[in-house]
């Protein structure tokens, strides 16, 4: 499997969530924690994917009722 990067926004545009949603998420633990790309305050932070599509996955079948 490929390993990518995303951006905060390409994740927001992903998972339809507000930045502040997602914040509030991984600062209660409930979305992926974001990894910084230096060790700088200012250095650009980025989500894996294969963790984001984890998320999506884990709330389709959290959200899925038997039909």
């Amino acid at each position: 499997m490929t390993k990518r990067f995303l951006t905060k926004s390409e994740v927001k545009d992903k998972v339809k969530l507000s930045y502040t949603e997602i914040a509030r998420r991984v600062k209660d633990g409930k979305f992926p924690t974001p990894l910084r790309l230096g060790s700088h305050r200012t250095s650009r932070t980025v989500f894996l994917e294969s963790e984001v599509d984890t998320w999506i996955d884990d709330q389709i079948q959290r959200n899925r009722r038997p039909v």
